[in-house]
C-alpha cells in the first residue's frame, strides 16, 4: 500500500501538470484564487518543515518505530495528491513557444523526470520512498547511502554521478520538470514558483540539519561539492 501510494502522488502530479495545468482559461486574474493555491502549497510545505524537526522526528520514532519515514511518505503523498487535487486554475498564458524550442523544453522536462529518478536510484530510492522499512530483503544499491534519522554509522556521502555535480540533484531535476514546459500557464507557472521557492527557502534548513547529524561528513562533503543546485552557479 506504501509503494503504490507513494508511485500514485508522482503519477497524479505528472497526469496534472502535463494535462490538467495545462488548460487554461480568458479573464482577469483572481488574487483569491492564488491565495488559495499558495495556501494549499503551504499546508504540504509545512508538513514537510514539523516532520524535519529533530523533536518531532524523535518523538515519531519512539512512537512507530522503524515505521517512522514510512509514515512520513505516506502523509506526504496524500498531501500532494490533495494540492494537485484542489489547485485552482488561474487564467492567462506566461509563455508560449513553438517549433524547435518546443521540443528542446520537452526534451529538457523529461532529463529533469529521469535526472531525479536516476539521482534517487543512485542513493536509496526504496529508503526515500518509505518502502525499505516495510521490506529489509530489497535491494541495496552498490553506493552507499544517504544517512537517515535511525542510521548511527560513520560513512561518507557519495561525490561519483549526479551528486558529484550538485548536493541536491534531485531538486534540480524538478525544477527542470516545472519550467521546462513549451506552454505555460498561470497555473502552471504559480505551481512552479511556489515550489521551487520553497525548495530554495528548505535547503538550507535541510543543510544545516545533516551537517549536526552526520559527525562531519556532510562539512567534508560540502568541501568536494560546493555547489548546491546548478552546476558551476549555485
Amino acid at each position: 500500500m506504501g509503494a503504490g501510494l507513494f508511485v500514485l502522488s508522482l503519477s497524479y502530479f505528472i497526469y496534472s501538470y502535463w494535462a490538467v495545468f495545462r488548460r487554461h482559461t480568458d479573464g482577469p486574474l483572481d488574487a483569491a484564487v492564488v491565495v488559495w493555491n499558495v495556501s494549499l502549497f503551504s499546508v504540504f510545505a509545512l508538513h514537510h518543515t514539523v516532520f524535519a524537526r529533530e523533536r518531532i522526528r524523535r518523538a515519531l520514532t519512539q512512537a512507530l518505530g522503524p515505521l517512522e519515514r514510512s509514515f512520513y511518505v505516506w502523509v506526504a503523498s496524500l498531501l500532494f495528491i490533495a494540492v494537485c487535487w484542489l489547485w485552482l486554475p488561474l487564467p492567462g498564458i506566461v509563455w508560449e513557444v513553438e517549433g524547435a524550442a518546443r521540443f528542446i523544453l520537452i526534451f529538457l522536462q523529461i532529463g529533469g523526470i529521469t535526472f531525479s529518478v536516476y539521482s534517487a536510484a543512485a542513493i536509496d530510492i526504496w529508503e526515500l520512498a518509505g518502502i525499505r522499512q516495510l521490506n529489509s530483503q530489497l535491494p541495496i544499491p552498490n553506493s552507499q547511502p544517504l544517512p537517515t534519522s535511525n542510521s548511527q554509522k560513520e560513512f561518507e556521502f557519495k561525490t561519483t554521478g549526479p551528486y558529484g555535480l550538485v548536493r541536491h540533484p534531485i531538486y534540480l531535476g524538478w525544477f527542470l520538470i516545472v519550467f521546462a514546459v513549451g506552454t505555460m500557464t498561470t497555473t502552471r507557472f504559480v505551481f512552479a514558483v511556489v515550489s521551487c521557492v520553497y525548495i530554495l527557502l528548505a535547503i538550507p534548513f535541510e543543510e544545516r540539519s545533516l551537517r549536526r547529524s552526520t559527525n562531519g561528513a556532510y562539512d567534508r562533503y560540502i568541501q568536494k561539492v560546493p555547489r548546491k543546485l546548478v552546476p558551476g552557479l549555485y
